[in-house]
């Protein structure tokens, strides 16, 4: 048995048939372009983004034989570093050149952010490297359906809702020599900065540092609230909260607030998430003691 250094993402581990019947997709899948974009669209519209391990007190594991027990086995879903943990296992499996990278999220702030973000920069087998590369980020919750090209530059139109890649509009005095590329989506007000991210490779050693932060750091949005979304072309979904926000590529939105005690009935019917054994009433126990401005 060879030794696994780190540097892959354990591909062998993966039940590619059981992961392909949870995004429902039905092909055949090759490494080629029209195949990365069927599975993004497949995945990034099947399986929800959430963060409801850390409410419920329990670590977020990125062993892969964990993040496909839950995401794949179950109805349930994650946050990024669970999505494009499993997403890059699969691509690797199927023959694509997978690389990750990490970003930091701004959502319009201009101040700078720490590296909590992963995202995965993908290549077809032999493909000319002049030719742009795919981003693909399946576990941001709000998009895209399918990669954008990097170099980017260009508007993305997709089912309605907009992402634009382009360099970063600033640099630091000193900068490593890998570029620093920004993805900015159209929002009711206008484009925004969404996160930044630069184009130096990060390992699986990598997600697991950044996710134990993400995930136990008092300071981390994650740790404080329940945090979901689900994203399709017709709406965007998040649960942020109590206050449970739909937002339409119109820019129109409309919120509401959920008792605790209706969060499980609103996973389940909203999200696809089903909470089993004592998970329902643990979560409502959590939500109940938290200090919620609604």
């Amino acid at each position: 048995m060879t030794e696994d250094l780190g540097y892959g993402w354990q591909s062998d581990l993966l039940d590619l048939p059981a992961y392909l019947e949870r995004i429902g997709y039905d092909g055949a899948p090759r490494p080629d372009a029209a195949t990365l974009r069927a599975l993004h669209r497949a995945h990034v519209t099947a399986i929800p983004f959430e963060n409801l391990e850390i409410m419920l007190g329990r670590p977020v594991d990125l062993d892969l034989a964990t993040v496909q027990g839950k995401l794949v086995g179950r109805p349930r879903g994650g946050y990024c570093f669970e999505h494009n943990r499993l997403f890059a296992a699969v691509l690797e499996k199927i023959g694509f050149e997978v690389v990750a990278l990490v970003g930091r999220v701004f959502m319009g702030a201009e101040r700078m952010r720490p590296t909590t973000h992963a995202l995965l920069h993908v290549r077809t087998p032999g493909q000319d490297p002049d030719e742009p590369a795919l981003l693909c980020d399946v576990g941001f919750g709000g998009g895209p359906f399918e990669p954008l090209e990097i170099p980017g530059g260009a508007d993305v139109e997709q089912d309605g809702w907009g992402f634009r890649l382009q360099p970063a509009r600033t640099a630091p005095a000193l900068r490593p020599g890998a570029p620093v590329w920004e993805m900015h989506q159209r929002g009711p007000d206008g484009w925004m900065r969404r996160h930044s991210f630069a184009l130096n490779e990060a390992y699986r050693v990598d997600f697991d540092t950044l996710n134990y932060h993400v995930s136990t750091n008092p300071r981390s949005p994650f740790t404080a609230r329940p945090f979901v979304q689900r994203f399709s072309p017709e709406a965007h979904l998040v649960l942020d909260g109590t206050a449970l926000t739909v937002n339409r590529p119109s820019g129109a939105s409309e919120t509401r607030t959920v008792a605790p005690v209706r969060l499980p009935d609103v996973l389940a019917g909203e999200f696809g998430i089903v909470l089993e054994g004592d998970d329902a009433p643990r979560l409502v126990k959590a939500v109940d003691g938290l200090n919620l401005d609604v």
